[in-house]
């Protein structure tokens, strides 16, 4: 998938929107707008440029040991175990890790 990040979010917002429970992004500032949510509970988002996905924290832990990513920093200095960052030159797909992510936060209904 090419683009910018911003293109290549929108394409994984198209694919998955329409999935039950799935709602888009909604204007705003606060943490998680951007956000893809499942039963308003967010499972992906476009942070600074990058995709953040909630997995599980061993899936977390393999993404960052082998260089695809790192453990989201939503800011405050504290690093979340089951939330990567993408890095940027990472050859991850973007939709895969999207419904990985889907399914597993919709999966903790």
């Amino acid at each position: 998938m090419s683009g910018s990040p911003e293109e290549r979010f929108e394409a994984v917002v198209d694919e998955l929107v329409e999935r039950p429970g799935v709602t888009p992004p909604t204007p705003g500032t606060g943490f998680g707008s951007n956000g893809l949510k499942v039963d308003d509970k967010i499972f992906a988002m476009l942070v600074r440029g990058r995709l953040v996905v909630k997995l599980p924290r061993q899936r977390v832990d393999a993404l960052a040991d082998g260089g695809e990513g790192e453990r989201f920093d939503p800011g405050s200095g504290r690093l979340m175990k089951e939330w990567l960052i993408l890095a940027p030159d990472s050859e991850q797909n973007w939709l895969d890790l999207a419904l990985e992510a889907l399914q597993y936060v919709g999966s903790t209904r």
